[in-house]
């Protein structure tokens, strides 16, 4: 049977999921066989597991960190906001349904909590330790009845919980005594450590706080991680307001940043590659002239395709395109530089219908079917842009609820070979017969190494740049990279003696008596 110990915030985006991230790096190097749980996510940002499941892509980088494939118990519930108060409900892996934030609330998530239990046991069978993320804060007062990503789940699994604070932000030390203060005795019992986050500065002038803290509320203060600045995945579209706006580089990619963008993780690897710059435009910005324009992808396309009218984005993208600036479409974004957009069903609106951008000669019709799947394919596309490309093989996966016909003057982006572990026949994505407009339902596309480099370089020999050598690491090896530094970061400012005492072990696991 495993130990778990859970990590919970003052509020959300304090840092649970990287401290989580770290610990179970931490338990891996020491030797444990670890994985990550969360009972309830909610994130635009998923993945689809090599099962056809979906999950939480923070839940993802936890079993990376652990040496682990992705499995949907990790994460059993995941809510997709489609707009405002309501979301996409997915239950292990699959959709449900789209609820209300009321309807949820007041009738299905209590029905969910059996299905927890089970992940959560089958879990503590299979491993040593589980480290569990909490969301949100456990002291909304108006959900505590009903919430089932916190204490409930704290005291179903036997788990010691770390109550973190981003003292960034400012008003730490208020957040953790006014969170202690609104728990039940009993809640506030299980609270066994105190952990700061994203701390700057000399650590001495905050120790009169820190002892203030300790006599205050009786709990120990388990560690002040420093702000850390990462190269990893992100777990919510709000650390994109955070982007910094770096100078010019050599090469500029332009992701149009839409109201229900999802999966922006799709532009890490790009985003860590020497001379590249990807700003996001947002609603006011120019878009300028970039080197690449992207359209990602997005929980509601219909919705977001009409705000690129609206914002002007539209306008600005067809006449970029018009010069022969490149455009790529991922999953809503291909969808969008289609002639046309049907929904029948009103899977995605009240709308029968919508013009897309006219880029791509592609048509898209949504249904209610959800397509999950891990896939590969071998690029088949021809042009300037993607035909030094042509014949790599690529992997990525795919998550979206239409289906695309080409027209006569698209051809297929990729040959399918694989989907869902089988083999597979069938097309993806369109190029335009300009070779210089292109879409995909693969997110992850851009994690293969050859060929994002090929992509990457095209745009620099148009620059009439000097190809370069590379950063020398794939995409793999530099999340690995990544995750070591953070479990070595951490390392240094946490106790993890005593973290390893809440889990009733004296440490590593060679240190065991």
């Amino acid at each position: 049977m495993a130990r778990a110990i859970m990590v919970q915030g003052t509020g959300s985006n304090v840092g649970k999921s990287i401290i989580v991230t770290a610990l179970c790096r931490i338990f891996r190097q020491d030797g444990y066989r670890v994985a990550p749980f969360k009972s309830q996510n909610m994130a635009l940002n998923s993945f689809v597991t090599a099962g056809g499941g979906e999950m939480g892509r923070a839940q993802v980088l936890q079993a990376q960190a652990c040496g682990l494939e992705p499995q949907v118990e990790m994460n059993p519930v995941l809510l997709k906001p489609t707009g405002n108060a309501a979301s996409q409900v997915i239950v292990l892996g699959k959709p449900v349904g789209n609820m209300s934030a009321r309807d949820y609330h007041l009738g299905k998530n209590m029905e969910l909590l059996r299905i927890i239990e089970e992940t959560l046991a089958k879990l503590h069978r299979e491993y040593e330790i589980i480290v569990i993320e909490g969301a949100g804060s456990p002291a909304e007062v108006n959900l505590k009845d009903r919430d089932i990503a916190n204490m409930r789940i704290a005291r179903m699994a036997g788990a010691p919980v770390l109550l973190v604070a981003d003292i960034d932000r400012g008003g730490a030390l208020a957040s953790v005594v006014g969170t202690l203060a609104l728990l039940e005795p009993e809640e506030e019992q299980l609270v066994r450590g105190i952990v700061i986050n994203k701390f700057r500065g000399d650590i001495s002038l905050l120790e009169p706080a820190l002892s203030f803290l300790e006599q205050r509320t009786g709990k120990p203060v388990l560690g002040v991680l420093p702000y850390l600045s990462l190269n990893l995945p992100a777990e919510d579209s709000v650390c994109l307001e955070d982007t910094a706006r770096t100078g010019p580089a050599e090469i500029e990619i332009a992701v149009i940043y839409l109201p229900r963008i999802s999966n922006f993780t799709d532009f890490d690897p790009l985003a860590l590659e020497p001379g590249v710059r990807v700003r996001y435009v947002r609603e006011g910005d120019r878009l300028g002239e970039p080197d690449l324009i992207i359209i990602p992808g997005t929980k509601n396309t219909t919705e977001d395709l009409l705000y690129l009218y609206e914002t002007g984005h539209a306008a600005a993208i067809r006449q970029a395109a018009a010069r022969g600036a490149p455009v790529c479409g991922l999953c809503g974004g291909y969808q969008m530089l289609g002639r046309e957009l049907y929904d029948p069903e009103h899977t995605e609106s009240t709308r029968d219908e919508l013009p897309g951008l006219g880029l791509l000669d592609v048509v898209t019709t949504f249904s209610a079917d959800k397509v999950l799947a891990q896939a590969e394919g071998r690029i088949c596309a021809g042009g300037p842009l993607l035909g030094q490309s042509a014949g790599q093989e690529v992997a990525g996966y795919e998550i979206h609820m239409g289906r695309t016909v080409l027209g006569p003057e698209a051809e297929p982006f990729l040959a399918v070979t694989r989907r869902g572990g089988q083999p597979a026949h069938g097309d993806d994505g369109a190029v335009a017969s300009t070779g210089l407009v292109w879409g995909t339902y693969f997110h992850g596309i851009f994690d293969n190494d050859r060929f994002r480099a090929g992509l990457l370089g095209w745009l620099r020999q148009r620059r009439g740049l000097d190809e370069l050598p590379g950063r020398g690491l794939s995409s793999q090896a530099l999340l690995d990279q990544e995750l070591d530094r953070l479990a070595a970061e951490s390392r240094t400012h946490l106790d993890l003696k005593a973290i390893y005492g809440l889990l009733d072990l004296s440490g590593p696991r060679g240190e065991q008596g």
